[in-house]
């Protein structure tokens, strides 16, 4: 070895022991902060006609923060054609008060420590720092949605606020969190945003943060990390969906909203969840719009976010969620029934969705990071690994179906929320995906698209309608012109 590369590993090590005590003061700082937190919190009353609330100010909080483990892949991957942003939506009674909801924003930005953070290139890793800026004022919607955060722009925040109408949209750029903490911070921008449009709706003369919203900053991948242990995935190329492209960068967006008691019984019949009914019904879609009924070399694949929180006690504000992977390979030349479908699908996502397995597969993601020799790489290099990396992995997934889960919304507000939906821009590979969203006794499947064919969608809504469930269905426009 020589004397150059000896110093050059010695810069590393000193480089990489720094970083360690970096992240040990950050760590300790975290924790602090979540002990005043939970302090605050048992202070907090439940009331059911007014909303619960501490006069507290905000705790200080840490000036940087590292990225949990999945949010390294985002800002790797990101650009105008693959923006990494999905959009959350709340629909009220009354048209929307920009000025309420600029104060809204600007009162929430002080708790939120990932909101209130600007995206920094390090020597061997991307981190948060704070945000000095003030938020831009918030607009009326007037471009296609997940928009691809350009450096420099939206004064380097990493999620829009934007309205139209009686609709509030959130879009936030993966890196900052999943779709369970972004719920979490919509929620209480719309608690913030009626509280002023609505004072009556107050207890008292302030109005601080609810109780039931987290403001948890920990890196629960590593909390729950357990021994490192190497996995070889076995996976296949999966089918991928081609077709024309809408033009000028457009997204197609096909709402569908049923009764949740209907489309639970129609998933009972076949003796699945839910979420395996509507991810059976995807893979339907897909092998009847854009396969014709035939036979595939590759299986058709669609990626499952799960969410880690319930398996795993956690209520962190940042990305905690793993992917697993639902297949159906229709090989023969002969025509596959909708009973074939999730009868695979249902076997495929069990085998998959136990605590023991999400445990070991973030596990094995978490451990590749703790490798010191990675750990050391400059991020210029590590960039260039990552995007080699994910294009491989992403030809693995023919779509992805995600469920964001209910929002929740308190008795005295709830009067003025009609509607909460959500949807994903498109990545390497996947032109189509599917989100579910429920509010009140409803349901919501959404396709966002940048394809011009609307096949898939149309036999999927069909087949919904075949199992006796009325759908009520809704476009963005894109496919009229």
């Amino acid at each position: 070895m020589s004397d150059i590369q000896k110093k050059i590993d010695r810069l590393h090590i000193k480089a990489d022991k720094k970083q360690q005590k970096l992240h040990i003061k950050a760590e300790k700082q975290q924790e602090k902060y979540r002990i005043k937190e939970e302090k605050l919190k048992q202070k907090l009353g439940n009331a059911d006609n007014k909303s619960s609330y501490t006069n507290s100010e905000p705790v200080e909080l840490p000036k940087w923060d590292r990225l949990d483990n999945t949010a390294h892949l985002f800002p790797v991957i990101a650009g105008e054609h693959m923006t990494n942003v999905y959009r959350m939506c709340v629909v009220l009674s009354e048209p929307i008060v920009a000025k309420y909801l600029d104060l809204a924003i600007n009162k929430l930005l002080p708790w939120f420590q990932n909101f209130n953070s600007v995206l920094r290139q390090g020597m061997f890793w991307y981190y948060f720092e704070e945000n000095s800026k003030p938020y831009p004022p918030v607009s009326e919607e007037h471009t296609f949605p997940c928009q691809y955060f350009a450096p420099n722009a939206n004064r380097d925040y990493l999620f829009r606020v934007s309205y139209y109408d009686c609709r509030i949209n959130l879009e936030v750029f993966h890196v900052l969190t999943d779709g369970s903490g972004a719920r979490n911070f919509l929620r209480e921008l719309v608690y913030q945003y009626l509280g002023y449009a609505h004072p009556e709706l107050v207890e008292g003369s302030k109005q601080q943060l609810s109780s039931e919203t987290s403001l948890n900053i920990e890196d629960s991948f590593e909390k729950n990390y357990r021994n490192y242990n190497f996995m070889a995935y076995k996976s296949e190329t999966a089918y991928l969906i081609k077709g024309t492209y809408l033009k000028d960068h457009q997204m197609g967006i096909i709402r569908g909203k049923m009764k949740i008691s209907d489309i639970k019984a129609a998933s009972k019949k076949y003796d699945a969840t839910l979420n395996e009914f509507i991810v059976a019904l995807v893979v339907f879609g897909i092998y009847r719009g854009a396969l014709h009924k035939g036979s595939s070399r590759q299986p058709i694949t669609v990626g499952v976010p799960v969410d880690l929180r319930p398996y795993f006690n956690s209520d962190t504000t940042k990305n905690f969620f793993v992917m697993v992977s639902a297949k159906f390979h229709p090989l023969k030349e002969q025509e596959y029934h909708f009973e074939d479908i999730i009868k695979e699908i249902k076997e495929s996502l069990r085998a998959q969705i136990t605590k023991d397995n999400l445990e070991k597969v973030f596990s094995f993601t978490v451990g590749n990071e703790k490798i010191f020799v990675l750990r050391t790489i400059p991020l210029i290099f590590k960039r260039m690994g990552i995007k080699a990396f994910y294009k491989g992995a992403a030809r693995k997934n023919t779509t992805t179906v995600t469920n964001i889960g209910t929002i929740d919304i308190k008795a005295p507000y709830k009067q003025y929320v009609k509607d909460y939906y959500c949807f994903l821009s498109r990545s390497y590979g996947q032109d189509i995906k599917a989100s579910i969203a429920s509010y009140d006794e409803y349901l919501s499947v959404t396709f966002s698209s940048v394809l011009e064919d609307t096949s898939i969608q149309r036999e999927f809504f069909r087949k919904l309608s075949r199992e006796g469930i009325d759908v009520t269905i809704e476009s963005n426009g894109v496919y009229y012109g």
